[in-house]
């Protein structure tokens, strides 16, 4: 293997645990408390853990395992994603492997504004009132920016104001029109939420005296639009046959086509298509400590921008080319909250080697992409459920009791049967064992 901190390593899966821990120590850089944690499993401390959240009673583990052969903007990444879904890693490797023959994955990512939402009811004059604000921008932006002058410092802060107003919905609708003020934070590197909050509560009162309404909510809005990450790969279709694929390169191309074209027009695959790419970016935010939930919810909100629910990529076969291409908005950060306190989080990113949200934000992205790629290969092939039980049989015979001596010959049974159910895996267990005896 390679002594460059390659993303390519053949064979890595079948080293052990403590053996890729070595390897990635010698080939990565990573040392200090973050090899010490993976050496050790150094689990976040109870002390740490109640300053985190209310209630505390203990902590909770997932499986930390290395997306293998990434290619990002020309770079090799290896990527830490948290998952307890079996066949997210390997899936995921195997089309980052297809991608580097194309070239890898190219990223472009747009300036990290956040919008933070004044919510303004009762407003007596909608158009005066637009009128005042707008009048009023710099001397509002320049009171946010007073509340931050670190950020304003690195290039960020407050960048502009918009005016939008939301009608009723309808007769029954129980509130009025809404004069709602959208606050554009660039926030560089970090996440976001606390800085835009607290500048949308600090605009409030000049707000309703501009108005002359009243202020309700003061928030940051987890549709990040302006926050865009859009990830492209192409793919030599001959590459799609490989590993006993059925069908030929082009067959493969066509049906990972027909699926995304599916997933483009109905919303009830599309709900479905967008998860797995989820499935590789939650791994990935999770690992590194992100707020998932905020981008899970801004990524579907994004699906849904046109009034009906779309996938968040795209795959078009042109000629002897696969093309994919995703965007969504991904509103991460490299500074700030757990990124600083966690042991896992700063691990993630040593092994990374990353310093800036951008470059999270891309690397998150192309994971989603290869991700997706992973799926619908799959699905235009053998079909999904094939794939994920070869990969689910270990789970299920470990749950069922047996050791690690006596997984081989278990899960050579239970895939002889062609079944993974737990009362299943107990029953051959239990026969294996009688007949070990």
């Amino acid at each position: 293997m390679t002594k460059e901190p390659k993303s390519r390593w053949p064979g890595f899966f079948k080293l052990s645990v403590e053996e890729r821990i070595g390897l990635l120590a010698r080939h990565s850089g990573l040392g200090g408390a973050e090899l010490t944690f993976l050496k050790d499993q150094e689990h976040l401390s109870r002390r740490t853990a109640n300053h985190m959240i209310e209630n505390c009673i203990g902590t909770f583990e997932l499986p930390l395992g290395l997306a293998m052969n990434l290619r990002v903007d020309g770079v090799d990444r290896l990527v830490p994603l948290a998952t307890e879904e079996p066949s997210v890693l390997a899936g995921l490797s195997k089309a980052a492997r297809f991608l580097r023959r194309g070239a890898g994955i190219t990223t472009t990512v747009t300036s990290p504004l956040m919008i933070g939402q004044v919510q303004i009811l009762d407003v007596p004059d909608l158009g005066a009132a637009r009128t005042r604000v707008l009048e009023a921008r710099r001397a509002l932006l320049e009171e946010a920016n007073a509340l931050d002058p670190r950020l304003v410092e690195v290039g960020g802060g407050a960048q502009d104001l918009e005016v939008r107003i939301l009608p009723p919905e309808g007769d029954d609708d129980p509130v009025g029109t809404m004069f709602v003020v959208h606050l554009l934070v660039d926030v560089r590197d970090a996440m976001g939420a606390n800085a835009v909050n607290t500048m949308a509560e600090q605009l409030a009162p000049r707000l309703e005296e501009l108005t002359g309404g009243r202020v309700r909510l003061r928030i940051l809005s987890n549709l990040a639009d302006r926050r865009l990450v859009t990830a492209r790969a192409r793919v030599p279709v001959d590459l799609l046959a490989s590993n006993g694929a059925s069908g030929t390169g082009p067959d493969v191309a066509l049906g990972i086509q027909e699926a995304s074209v599916f997933a483009e027009r109905d919303p009830y695959r599309a709900a479905t298509h967008n998860k797995g790419i989820m499935n590789g970016i939650d791994g990935v935010l999770i690992a590194l400590g992100q707020d998932w939930r905020a981008v899970e919810s801004g990524a579907h909100a994004y699906a849904a921008r046109s009034g009906r629910y779309r996938a968040l990529s795209s795959w078009r076969a042109r000629g002897d080319v696969l093309h994919g291409e995703l965007e969504l908005p991904l509103a991460v950060g490299t500074v700030g909250g757990i990124v600083d306190s966690h042991p896992a989080v700063r691990a993630g990113l040593a092994i990374l080697g990353i310093k800036t949200a951008a470059e999270l934000a891309s690397i998150a992205a192309a994971v989603g992409l290869a991700q997706n790629l992973a799926a619908l290969r799959a699905l235009a092939t053998e079909g999904i459920q094939r794939g994920h039980m070869r990969l689910h049989v270990r789970k299920v015979g470990l749950s069922a009791g047996a050791t690690e001596e006596e997984l081989p010959a278990l899960i050579e049974e239970l895939q002889r049967l062609g079944r993974a159910d737990l009362d299943t895996a107990r029953s051959v267990l239990a026969s294996l064992r009688q007949g070990g005896a």
